[in-house]
């Protein structure tokens, strides 16, 4: 057993448990390890279908409600 090579081994076993260690404190403290994303959200095509076709419903439910309340007055 080379006693070198033991303690080069066991300073990077150390030096990883370092870098462990402060990340756990870092998620500890509330600092996200995810870049946040800013900026604008944008929608791919198909998403955007699915929104216009809700919207389309919503505001067809809409018009025939206000329809509804005309002819009862």
């Amino acid at each position: 057993m080379n006693l070198t090579t033991t303690i080069q081994s066991l300073r990077a076993e150390a030096a990883r448990i370092d870098r462990v260690i402060l990340e756990l404190e870092k998620l500890q403290a509330g600092e996200s390890p995810f870049k946040s994303r800013r900026g604008r959200k944008f929608m791919g095509t198909a998403e955007r279908r699915v929104v216009a076709e809700r919207m389309r419903q919503y505001w067809a439910s809409r018009r025939k409600a206000k329809e509804g309340s005309r002819s009862q007055r």
